[in-house]
């Protein structure tokens, strides 16, 4: 492999005007298609499978007028007013008229209607708007008529707020701010880290002309698929972060090639040679991990999978033709040093020092100490990786409600509105299906049954037509409360007796329901999940490194930094500790976000097993000294680890100024889990065993070079003298 690398790495600097034509062809056939197919990114969910899924297919056949998306509409009456009073009450009454002529709008229920739900104080009139299209397809002109419609009731006085699946600013609005925030910090970062201008600018031009390419794809993709919104946000945090680090992992080494003295030529086709082998395993690992959210039977997080898998694809093959392409034309410019005023020879200073003396850099100093003290490192590595990692114990799972939004947001006042005019539970309603129900009297008989049971703060029939009935069951506690969860899997267990002498059968739906189901799935879906990538990864890393310790170390590294990314994020979004830091309202963990937490900061703590390791390895085979090669390949590992380390993390920080709490504990999960996994794990404690194992480390069968091919991705051979393929020609 390190031969190919290195061919595609000359050719690529040779052709570069070629290269660059290819790519830029690339990104304007995307960003034509993109334009032409109209496609777009939406919020359509389905979670096959599950029962609420299958409520909501059979509402949709046989009852449409319950089967698309529906939103709440709360009246509040301002000062001592009530919403009964003549001037409320008649703005409220001529605004769901107008809600009726909507276009989409299957029903409304009116808060004075057959069925009145106004709170006992007066203040608060609670009605509902049903569209007879899911969510993801109810139109946005739609929703600003229906913005239009409730303005008699404004007029009147009245506070209009909404909440459901679907209303008026119900979509959040992706901000370009993180990624400009984050490619900012990563520019400072890469300025340190080369000193030089036009080194720092070339990994994030290729990174950016990547993800452009990927995201534009993605939206021709939309046109035909149904992609979540939130998957082009991971598409991006993880495109752009890779973009930059396996951009940076070759400059790198090709800096240090040009300080020695090589030809820009050779020294990129080496840079890409060696340092590619490590990028195209270290990518193929995090591939496999995002690839692997398939097994969840999911769509939506299928989806996002495979649209941040080809993100880092795309990053992966940017670095190993686009940035030996720029190479070529930056020439002897990546070595062109900043003047730094009052010390002018500075950064070119640290430059050579780093290329020619590596055993005198920071990096190396702490690589000596942690092998020095690798026992106590080891067990203090450990301690504090368990003890961030305690809270994940008491993690909850669901997704987020109107209680975790902020309270500025609509659904946030509708929630609290709602709580104290009608009850917490009226947040979260229950829609229980009795298909095949005929007439009026086995209806009564199930809702009477649903009413009586613990938990159940009412039961309401809200519509019947051709043998079947929706009952509506409003719970005693909150659509996020486990006891709700319990209430839903009350009524299923005992559908049998609740059913029983009506000639129907009974099942549970309603986007509480729906929330319910999703946890329940994704939490029995992990273990499977964590075998299937664990054990893919485990294949490719014993292949790359000819060893079993070395993955089984790799594997128990990843562990512990993700459970203790996991204890942080309990600690401060489920707990509160953030309340004031991050002006976050504590809710429960959502329930996918382990599950991709898994699949990514897996993928990426391989990255950085394979870029520290790889050195090491390098060393351990030219110098046959195991614990030296600790040393020295961690010491030459450090800082560009480091840098990338930094680079990834300040783009997840970046994504937590959002207001979405989703995508805000989203970059918080990854950010910490990145930080302990690079700086904790893969530069203190992998050392630290791998100095305590000593040789053993690379013990393998007997039969590994016998029918495993060595792949070289330390590129031992490329550097040896008169090696056959870096001969010029």
């Amino acid at each position: 492999m390190s031969a190919f690398l290195f061919r595609l790495g000359r050719w690529a600097f040779r052709r570069r005007r070629l290269v660059l034509v290819i790519w830029l062809a690339a990104l304007l056939l995307a960003g034509t298609v993109a334009g032409v197919s109209g496609g777009a990114t939406n919020d359509v969910f389905t979670i096959p499978g599950t029962e609420s899924q299958r409520t909501t297919d059979l509402l949709a056949r046989r009852l449409p007028a319950f089967g698309g998306g529906q939103a709440q509409v709360v009246m509040a009456a301002h000062g001592g007013a009530k919403v009964t009073d003549p001037g409320p009450r008649a703005g409220i009454e001529k605004a769901f008229r107008e809600l009726g002529d909507v276009p989409q709008v299957a029903s409304v229920t009116d808060p004075f209607g057959e069925r009145p739900q106004v709170s006992r104080d007066g203040k608060v009139a609670l009605g509902g708007v049903q569209f007879t299209e899911s969510a993801g397809n109810v139109e946005e002109s739609t929703l600003d008529a229906v913005e239009r419609a409730v303005r008699p009731a404004q007029r009147a006085g009245v506070q209009v707020e909404y909440s459901g699946s679907v209303y008026p600013g119900w979509q959040t609005e992706i901000s370009e701010a993180p990624e400009l925030a984050g490619l900012v910090v990563a520019l400072i970062i890469l300025l340190i880290t080369f000193g030089a201008v036009v080194a720092a600018f070339v990994p994030i031009v290729t990174a950016v002309i990547g993800i452009a390419i990927t995201m534009t794809g993605v939206t021709a993709v939309a046109s035909v698929v149904d992609i979540a919104s939130a998957s082009t946000t991971v598409a991006l945090m993880l495109g752009l972060s890779c973009g930059i680090d396996y951009g940076l992992f070759i400059l790198y080494r090709h800096r240090n090639y040009l300080l020695t003295g090589l030809e820009p030529e050779r020294a990129a086709a080496l840079a890409v040679g060696t340092a590619g082998g490590s990028v195209v395993f270290a990518a193929l690992t995090v591939i496999i991990a995002l690839c692997g959210l398939s097994v969840v039977g999911i769509p939506f997080l299928t989806v996002m999978g495979l649209c941040a898998a080809v993100a880092v694809l795309m990053a992966m093959l940017i670095a190993l033709t686009l940035l030996p392409a720029f190479l070529g034309f930056a020439g002897r410019r990546v070595v062109s040093f900043i003047r730094l005023p009052g010390r002018p020879g500075r950064p070119e200073r640290t430059a050579r020092r780093t290329a020619t003396e590596p055993g005198s850099t920071a990096g190396a100093a702490w690589a000596r100490f942690v092998v020095r003290a690798r026992v106590p490192v080891l067990a203090g590595c450990v301690v504090l990786l368990g003890v961030l990692a305690l809270p994940a114990t008491q993690m909850e799972l669901g997704l987020p409600s109107g209680a975790s939004k902020p309270e500025s947001d609509t659904q946030r006042k509708a929630y609290d509105l709602i709580a104290d005019g009608f009850g917490v539970g009226a947040n979260g309603p229950l829609l229980v299906v009795a298909d095949g129900a005929q007439g009026r009297e086995p209806v009564e008989r199930i809702t009477r049954a649903l009413g009586d049971l613990p938990g159940v703060t009412s039961a309401e029939p809200v519509a019947q037509r051709d043998r079947i009935a929706v009952v509506q069951v409003v719970p005693g506690t909150g659509p996020s409360d486990p006891e709700t969860a319990d209430l839903v899997h009350r009524i299923r267990d005992e559908r049998g007796r609740i059913e029983e002498g009506t000639g129907a059968h009974i099942t549970v739906g309603g986007t509480t329901a729906s929330n319910i189901d999703v946890s329940a799935k994704l939490s029995s879906a992990l273990p499977v999940f964590l075998v299937v990538v664990v054990g893919l990864a485990f294949v490719l890393l014993t292949f790359a490194f000819r060893t079993f310790f070395v993955p089984l170390k790799s594997i128990v590294g990843f562990l512990l930094s993700v459970c203790a990314a996991f204890g942080a994020q309990v600690a401060m979004f489920q707990w509160g500790w953030g309340r004031h830091l991050l002006g976050i309202t504590p809710a429960e963990t959502v329930s996918f976000l382990p599950i991709i937490m898994l699949a990514i900061i897996f993928g990426l703590s391989s990255d950085y097993e394979v870029f520290v390791v790889s050195r090491i390895k390098e060393d351990f085979t030219a110098t046959g000294d195991a614990r030296g090669a600790v040393e020295r390949g961690t010491g030459a590992a450090a800082r560009v680890v480091t840098a990338a380390a930094l680079i990834m993390f300040s783009i997840f920080v970046a994504f937590m100024v959002t207001d979405d709490p989703i995508i805000r504990s989203i970059g918080f999960s990854f950010a910490v889990g990145v930080f302990l996994d690079a700086f904790v794990v893969r530069l203190t404690l992998v050392p630290a065993v791998m100095a305590v194992v000593g040789r053993r480390i690379w013990s393998r069968p007997r039969w590994f070079d016998r029918y495993l091919p060595d792949p070289d991705i330390e590129g031992h051979r490329l550097e040896r003298p008169g090696a056959r393929h870096t001969r010029e020609g």
